[in-house]
């Protein structure tokens, strides 16, 4: 217990609020008392969140019981009710739980979110993703700690064995209640709870913490290849493509790391449908020798290679057509546009100079919207962008992904290669920006 209280009171802020996911079991009940003893000294608001499964005939019993002791001890009671069928329930039901008291935390602009997982919760969590097999981050299980946007998740408990917080409630007279579907074998987890675990504690009774030693091993070592992965995501990637030279000179791990976090972005909660089937398909069309080949990936997507580049489409969902212009972005094969200090070209639809005062930034490419409009340089009045086209002979076919360059206020600023806007600037005036328009590598002087 003394880790536990040594923990809360090193994180702890006060006047902060605290959202505790509160069942009514042995462990959030030891929590929130441990937590009552925190609440003058710290001034602390606590809202107790209860989830009411709505799967036992004791739920709506226990949703009282819960509230009757909150209220008793002058913490705010919140509570939600579930209705879900029997299918995925455990993943499910976790989801929703997980709403919830997202929401709670955003309604009382809390400081932390506490849940009452011990440290046998965490040998359980690291055996069944091991067993099943999992992403490298997947086994250390979950953190004591988990930092979000406006507040953290807590997990005060994981010092703690179950034992240890039945015998804490018993010595402080503390009443909870059983869920007697705990002690069925239908669910893994529980098997896990009812054979190895007492096995494991046989050999070593702190067995957890050699665990929780385990688990911040594994977080440290990926938060040093996730620094990795980002730095190397960066040299690489630029307008949704990937440079295979580039990418293919990465350390295999790295590699793999990237692509796994690009498809993680793509698939976002469906991530779980792609298997390491999937990455070594990947991997082996980025090496393949021929120029132009695709692969079938889950969701109706493809991983599509074009010459020296990979990229991701989407049936479904069409991928989002605006990109934010920094230093560069590589628009297929054979374009793109790049970020320049200097250039002693005079004039050329290649190249445009800006006065950052007289724009809004960020700087935008995107594709042509119908009745588009930019007002020429040189020219007066705006230009319908689909007559430009019509003038610089561009195929219908090129039109719909012709990229244009915007401010943030959606401003045309630049057709590159064809027509460049009033906010363009001649050498002899002040501009802080230039970009240049480059197609196979070569510099066009005039247009």
């Amino acid at each position: 217990m003394k880790n536990t209280l040594e923990f809360i009171r090193k994180i702890l802020e006060k006047n902060s609020t605290i959202v505790l996911g509160l069942s009514g079991g042995p462990d959030s009940m030891c929590l929130f008392n441990i937590l009552l003893k925190f609440k003058e000294e710290y001034n602390l608001k606590i809202i107790c969140a209860h989830v009411n499964h709505n799967v036992r005939k004791e739920s709506k019993e226990e949703e009282e019981f819960v509230k009757k002791i909150v209220l008793k001890n002058n913490c705010l009671f919140e509570t939600t009710k579930l209705n879900l069928n029997h299918k995925n329930f455990e993943a499910n039901a976790r989801k929703e739980r997980y709403a919830f008291f997202n929401e709670m935390v955003k309604k009382y602009q809390a400081k932390y979110l506490m849940t009452a997982h011990h440290g046998d919760d965490l040998v359980e969590t690291i055996l069944m993703h091991m067993t099943r097999g999992s992403h490298f981050y997947g086994y250390c299980g979950f953190k004591k700690i988990t930092h979000f946007d406006n507040f953290s998740l807590v997990r005060p408990l994981i010092y703690l064995t179950k034992e240890d917080i039945l015998n804490y409630c018993k010595e402080n007279k503390i009443s909870y209640c059983l869920d007697k579907t705990n002690d069925s074998d239908v669910h893994t987890r529980n098997r896990y709870r009812k054979v190895i675990l007492p096995f494991l504690k046989k050999e070593n009774k702190n067995v957890h913490l050699k665990y929780l030693q385990f688990s911040e091993e594994i977080e440290t070592i990926e938060d040093y290849l996730q620094k990795k992965t980002l730095d190397a995501l960066t040299k690489i990637r630029s307008f949704d493509k990937v440079n295979l030279h580039e990418l293919n000179k990465l350390e295999p791990l790295i590699k793999k790391r990237v692509l796994e976090y690009i498809l993680k972005e793509e698939y976002q909660n469906d991530i779980i449908l792609i298997t390491n089937k999937h990455i070594k398909a990947i991997i082996a069309l980025c090496t393949s020798n021929k120029a132009n080949t695709s692969i079938d990936l889950p969701l109706q997507k493809k991983a599509i290679k074009e010459y020296n580049l990979l990229y991701f489409s989407n049936k479904k969902n069409p991928k989002r057509e605006e990109y934010i212009l920094e230093d560069e972005i590589i628009l297929n094969e054979h374009e793109k546009i790049i970020k320049v200090k200097d250039s002693d070209i005079l004039k050329s639809n290649y190249l445009i100079r800006l006065n950052s005062q007289e724009i809004s930034l960020p700087l935008k490419v995107r594709f042509k919207k119908d009745q588009d409009r930019m007002a020429v340089k040189n020219l007066k009045g705006h230009k319908k962008l689909k007559d430009i086209f019509i003038d610089e002979k561009v195929p219908l076919s090129k039109r719909n992904q012709y990229p244009i360059v915007v401010d943030n206020k959606n401003t045309i600023l630049w057709v590159p290669g064809l027509k460049k806007s009033k906010f363009d600037k001649n050498k002899d005036e002040f501009y802080d920006i230039i970009y240049k328009y480059v197609i196979d590598k070569e510099d066009y002087n005039e247009k």
